[in-house]
């Protein structure tokens, strides 16, 4: 789905904006949202970007695992996930063990390095290297509770089931305010992989089946608890750093919420429809890569650039495009590659297999 690449990309691409011209303090030396007074209001809605990756994923994991094994779902999300994963551990690792630079360096260990590259360090109570890793710990949580999902197979009605029961399990942990129980259940973020899964369920089954109106219930109890959630991360940044270097309102907040869930609903009703390119092949590429590196790349090259006395609007968009310019270079000539190294060969078909799956496909 090209739409779903496209709207990845802007995810991405919001998420760096709002690091790169309000977040990075310490990369500037100085409050990025003073330096871009007329974009910090709408770059600090860029932190929303996150909350649109876990709707998409919420969205394509359960389409990925539609009619697959447990070994096969584990297997693609490792190829998925780590080759970028690991190369952009390794870029921050060189980047603050063999340069002088100290802006958002996590001061690790070479043990605890170690322990990033499991992308479990959450679990262990150790710092990310990079500050953009607390969403693949979001990320991971839910790919094991849909785990359990795939072991007793995906149906329609079992995820039905699945989503209303976790539905469930969010609105009673956020009573309980209990931290174990937050840790598994994520009632933060959980509204956004629900409602992206019953996105998907829409977008396959449509008005076909009698429960047409459930997974639009599911969707607008997600938004709804999103709008809580999004307000509250918001608050958190706000009261950290001062609603001046946040200048971002409760209402701004609402309406984006709001578009990322039209957006998302018009892409699984068929209405928001692209057709298939290279370019939004490579920018959905170029998505995981961008949002992984993109915090190195602003900590090598914004104090050189502002050093060289270039004015912050060209800084800031040699860096961009930098960003930009490296993660599609990763993709295509390493992540790529590796993913192909690592993916399962698949076995000559025979004509005798041939004519089951053949056989298969007739049986309605």
């Amino acid at each position: 789905m090209a739409e779903l690449d496209l709207l990845r990309f802007l995810a991405a691409l919001a998420v760096v904006a709002f690091h790169y011209l309000v977040a990075y303090a310490s990369v500037w030396g100085d409050r990025p949202a003073e330096l871009f007074p007329a974009l910090a209001p709408i770059a600090g809605l860029g932190i929303l970007g996150v909350e649109l990756f876990f709707i998409i994923s919420g969205f394509v994991i359960l389409m990925s695992v539609w009619g697959r094994g447990l070994g096969a779902f584990a297997r693609s999300r490792l190829v998925r996930l780590y080759p970028a994963y690991w190369l952009s551990l390794a870029a921050i690792a060189a980047l603050y063990g063999l340069t002088a630079a100290k802006p958002l360096d996590p001061k690790l260990s070479p043990g605890e390095y170690l322990v990033n590259a499991t992308m479990f360090q959450r679990l262990f109570k150790i710092t990310d290297a990079s500050g953009v890793y607390w969403s693949l710990w979001a990320e991971l949580r839910f790919y094991l509770l849909i785990s359990i999902l795939v072991i007793i197979g995906v149906t329609y009605g079992r995820v039905l089931a699945f989503a209303g029961i976790w539905l469930a399990a969010v609105i009673g942990a956020r009573l309980l305010d209990d931290s174990l129980v937050n840790e598994i259940v994520m009632p933060d973020y959980a509204p956004y992989f629900i409602a992206g899964m019953a996105l998907y369920l829409i977008h396959k089954h449509g008005h076909k089946r009698g429960s047409a109106w459930l997974p639009w219930l599911y969707v607008a109890a997600g938004y709804a608890l999103s709008i809580g959630s999004a307000l509250d991360r918001v608050h958190r940044r706000i009261d950290l750093a001062g609603f001046k270097n946040m200048p971002v309102t409760d209402t701004s907040v609402i309406v984006t919420i709001t578009l990322i869930y039209i957006a998302m609903s018009l892409a699984a009703l068929g209405l928001l429809r692209l057709k298939p390119s290279r370019l939004l092949t490579a920018l959905g590429g170029t998505t995981y890569p961008l949002y992984l590196f993109h915090s190195a790349v602003a900590v090598a090259l914004i104090p050189l650039l502002l050093a060289g006395d270039l004015p912050a609007w060209t800084t800031v968009t040699i860096t961009t495009l930098a960003a930009i310019l490296l993660s599609y270079l990763v993709y295509s000539f390493a992540e790529r590659p590796i993913q192909r190294l690592l993916k399962p060969r698949r076995r000559p078909e025979t004509p005798a297999a041939r004519a089951v799956e053949v056989q298969k496909a007739s049986v309605p």
